[in-house]
């Protein structure tokens, strides 16, 4: 897995990429089809310094936890994860349990 790079921060550098839709991979290295997830954490751009990396630190420790999650992407303005996971039953409420502990303010809005 890529480390998780929170994009727009002032406490991380900024990073330009292509829109989301162009990055995400849609199929793992033998073409079987990924999962993917959207998780809210609500006021993450407001947040005070310590308090963000505390939490992104918590995200990247549970998502380097997992040898399923293949992409993460974390937009700050707009307080999104994204996360894509090789295909595994019952492998995204897992991770996002896991996120959801480390970060109890984490909502799931989205699942594929």
């Amino acid at each position: 897995m890529s480390q998780l790079k929170p994009r727009n921060t002032q406490t991380i550098s900024f990073t330009a990429s292509e829109p989301l839709h162009k990055r995400v991979p849609t199929r793992d290295e033998d073409g079987r089809l990924l999962g993917d997830f959207m998780v809210l954490i609500p006021g993450l751009r407001e947040w005070p310094k310590q308090r963000f990396n505390d939490r992104v630190a918590g995200i990247q420790a549970v998502l380097g936890g997992f040898n399923e999650v293949v992409f993460a992407d974390l937009n700050v303005p707009l307080n999104l994860l994204w996360v894509s996971v090789k295909a595994k039953p019952g492998i995204i409420s897992a991770v996002a349990a896991s996120i959801q502990h480390r970060v109890p303010e984490a909502r799931v809005i989205s699942s594929h």
